[in-house]
């Protein structure tokens, strides 16, 4: 099932304290931001790759494209104040009429398989996007103090990609900036219309680099698969 994928890549990463976008920090003597494109680079069910950039990294950004012949970005479009912001103005520039996913540019860990779930559903439901189930204790905390112990079995981590039709995701988008409503995540948006949403399991390595320490795990994930290809 053919795809266009919209990174978000303006970020400015300060929870990362690397003084520039985290997206160019190294792993293995690679940018992240190359290790996620290549991703859906190598992919043959992928037909082309959207990017959200802050002006500032325009240039740097090119260079990495042409140095690590990255050849699917069809466009390199401005990003905004917020999250939500910039995939609305990639989703502008979407021509195809077929599936969208939206995935977070510090993700480099997504399987290729979980996206052909991923978008396969999509196609059959309209909407899906990928989780995995909680680990942990879960409670509701207020002020400091416990509220109560929230049950865990139907609590799942959600992460991205996330696929939608891409009328379904322009028509959320529209809602959205119509409402002035501001989500935490694309499903957010189209659970507004009422639109279920289908959820595919995917893998904890699927792992959003936010920290520093996120590093060391990024490091530890990529010495695994290595192992599995050895």
């Amino acid at each position: 099932m053919t795809y266009q994928v919209i990174l978000p890549a303006a970020g400015l990463g300060k929870r990362m304290r690397a003084g520039k976008n985290k997206l160019l920090l190294e792993l293995k003597g690679m940018p992240v931001l190359v290790h996620t494109l290549r991703v859906f680079e190598e992919d043959e069910d992928c037909e082309g790759i959207i990017l959200a950039i802050h002006p500032q990294d325009e240039q740097e950004f090119k260079a990495l494209l042409r140095k690590y012949r990255v050849r699917k970005v069809l466009n390199l479009v401005p990003g905004g104040d917020e999250r939500q912001h910039s995939i609305y103005n990639a989703l502008k520039t979407v021509e195809s009429n077929g599936i969208v996913l939206v995935h977070d540019a510090a993700r480099p860990f997504i399987r290729k398989g979980h996206i052909h779930r991923l978008t396969e559903t999509a196609r059959e439901t309209g909407a899906a996007i990928i989780g995995v189930p909680a680990k942990d204790t879960m409670k509701k905390v207020q002020d400091g103090v416990v509220v109560e112990t929230v049950e865990r079995s139907s609590l799942w981590a959600v992460q991205t990609p996330q696929a939608f039709r891409i009328s379904i995701l322009r028509e959320a988008y529209e809602k959205a900036e119509r409402d002035h409503f501001l989500g935490t995540d694309d499903s957010s948006l189209v659970e507004r219309l009422n639109v279920p949403v289908s959820v595919v399991e995917g893998d904890y390595d699927n792992i959003k680099l936010t920290t520093p320490e996120d590093l060391f795990f990024a490091e530890a994930i990529l010495k695994k698969r290595e192992k599995e290809f050895c």
